[in-house]
């Protein structure tokens, strides 16, 4: 078996557990469809009732899918979302999770990435991102710091971790795959981030300084940043929404400029922007991008997480 053909058993068989009689929605775009079509092909030979669903590709990540798209998400048993853009923090696949499908979503994946990432070992993954998330459902302040000046302090309060281990097969579970991380939608946050690799954009050869006061990106410099900027700013307040703090935990993925991998890489933390509605917080809108920190010291209420990109937390 190729790694190729091992990662989307993987993601069918181990990851979502498709069983016989299920229906299973496939929902791609023309950039994605023929690992859609190989992923279709094994959820049936899983023994699911198969369909892919060709979409033209959204405009930005967190742009919702069609209409006919939504209604099937919600009406299925599980879903697999390989496209371009994220479908991840739309209402269409918020409301399929609350409805019971249980389902992953893939923005931006390609074949090579999906045979290097999923070819971790899924136990010791799992058990960092379950540590994470358990920090960051008992914390109240998390602290970021990298030598290139990042500063960063978000509230934590009230807010749960979800850990993105993997393990889809209880109904209504969602994740990312490739998977590994765990995560939480702050509060509020303010201070400043230095960022290497950000959604929809790719990888800045300056790295990027962004600025947040009381939950909102105020500001972007250097490289990429004013693109960054323009991208959420054109969605209003709400796009400038800190909506996510996560850590990434798979020791397969490496820095390549697409942000699904980037944000598993073991040893980064990312923050996201725009919509959190799907993990905790309150904002819906039609955008949510990440942006990654390298090198980064993360300490929630005293105890470190990462020190200078090595995970430090104890799994055990």
């Amino acid at each position: 078996m190729s790694d190729l053909a091992s990662a989307v058993a993987t993601v069918v068989r181990r990851c979502l557990g498709v069983s016989a009689g299920e229906d299973v929605l496939v929902v791609t775009d023309a950039g994605v469809r023929d690992l859609g079509e190989a992923l279709r092909d094994e959820a049936a030979a899983a023994g699911g009732d198969a369909v892919l669903a060709v979409m033209d590709e959204r405009a930005t990540d967190g742009s919702e899918p069609p209409r006919t798209l939504a209604a099937a998400l919600a009406a299925c048993d599980v879903f697999i979302a390989p496209t371009s853009r994220s479908l991840s923090h739309t209402t269409a696949r918020k409301r399929a999770s609350d409805a019971g499908a249980r389902g992953a979503t893939m923005p931006g994946v390609t074949e090579q990435m999906l045979a290097r990432v999923m070819a971790v070992d899924f136990d010791a993954m799992a058990a960092r991102s379950r540590a994470v998330a358990a920090v960051l459902s008992q914390g109240t302040t998390a602290r970021i710091t990298c030598s290139l000046g990042t500063d960063l302090t978000l509230d934590l309060s009230g807010r749960d971790g979800i850990a993105d281990d993997g393990d889809l097969t209880e109904r209504g579970a969602f994740g990312n795959l490739p998977c590994g991380e765990g995560f939480t939608s702050p509060a509020g946050a303010d201070g400043t981030a230095v960022v290497a690799s950000l959604a929809a954009i790719g990888l800045s050869e300056e790295p990027v300084t962004l600025t947040l006061r009381g939950g909102h990106l105020v500001a972007a410099e250097d490289g990429l940043g004013a693109e960054y900027l323009a991208r959420l700013t054109a969605f209003g307040e709400k796009g400038t929404n800190l909506a996510e703090l996560g850590v990434g935990t798979n020791d397969k993925a490496i820095l390549t400029g697409s942000i699904l991998e980037d944000e598993k890489i073991l040893g980064t933390v990312h923050i996201a922007f725009g919509a959190s509605a799907g993990i905790g917080g309150t904002v819906s809108v039609p955008i949510h991008l990440d942006a990654v920190v390298l090198d980064a010291t993360l300490e929630v209420d005293g105890r470190r997480v990462l020190d200078v990109g090595r995970f430090v937390l104890p799994t055990a």
